[in-house]
């Protein structure tokens, strides 16, 4: 695959995890980055670790000033946007019973609606690109699977599949793709103060035997942006060491039989 290095990528919740390792791949391939976090010390912080004439931005996706903001911030400084990473989402766990109705609202707000509001606020200099990509970062849970506490979450993330078919067929005719890229269990920051318990339960139940890791989200969506992927739109990756592929847990007992 190749990149072009004149381009520019916004990554939202770049700060952390699964983001900040999209945003360094981006900025590896050459892409000029806008980190973009609610926290913007934290946002200015990756984009010095990453280089490559990185920036940093403080937004709150679920907020439609934040993301206009974030937009003109972006061509500002890098005079247009190429590729927009709406990677920004929340997960706090709550089980149906205990679940307020602040709770669900809190997590569509970030992850559906800020995807939503990301993209919009997006599309004219995607539009001027001439080859805009939008990349969302969505799961495997909601779309796939489901998990205990995260009703909500899994949701949010199915949710953004629907958002994104009919988006790639609006912005089709102005050689914007949309496509997600659908991480199964990735060892972040997050990942790792679970417990070590957790983390050797899961791995179990991955047939590559591991976790994955923030830079196997990263190429799934550095594909996405490629040239090599122009014809491609309103499709999805999933990245998960194929975690959704055995049909019970005797399968992968059987596989080492």
């Amino acid at each position: 695959m190749t990149y072009a290095t004149s381009r520019t990528a916004i990554v939202t919740g770049g700060s952390k995890g699964i983001g900040k390792g999209i945003a360094r791949g981006f900025a590896d391939a050459g892409y000029r980055v806008l980190v973009v976090a609610r926290n913007g010390a934290e946002a200015e912080a990756v984009a010095a670790e990453i280089g490559g004439g990185a920036s940093g931005f403080a937004a709150d996706v679920s907020k439609l000033a934040d993301v206009r903001a974030m937009a003109a911030a972006a061509v500002e400084r890098f005079g247009g946007i190429d590729v927009l990473c709406a990677n920004a989402g929340i997960f706090p766990a709550a089980k149906l019973a205990d679940m307020t109705e602040a709770d669900f609202d809190l997590v569509m707000d970030v992850n559906l609606k800020g995807t939503f509001l990301s993209v919009q606020a997006c599309l004219p200099a995607l539009k001027a690109s001439k080859a805009g990509r939008i990349v969302l970062t969505s799961s495997i849970t909601g779309p796939i699977t489901g998990y205990p506490g995260w009703s909500h979450y899994g949701a949010s993330k199915a949710g953004q599949l629907g958002f994104m078919r009919t988006a790639a067929i609006e912005l089709a005719p102005f050689g914007i793709t949309v496509n997600a890229v659908m991480p199964g269990n990735i060892m972040t920051e997050g990942m790792a103060g679970v417990g070590q318990d957790y983390i050797d339960k899961t791995a179990a139940s991955v047939p590559m035997k591991r976790l994955g890791v923030v830079a196997d989200i990263a190429g799934a969506a550095l594909y996405f942006a490629s040239d090599v992927a122009n014809y491609v739109t309103g499709q999805t990756i999933v990245v998960d060491g194929g975690q959704v592929l055995p049909e019970n847990t005797g399968a992968l007992d059987a596989m080492e039989g």
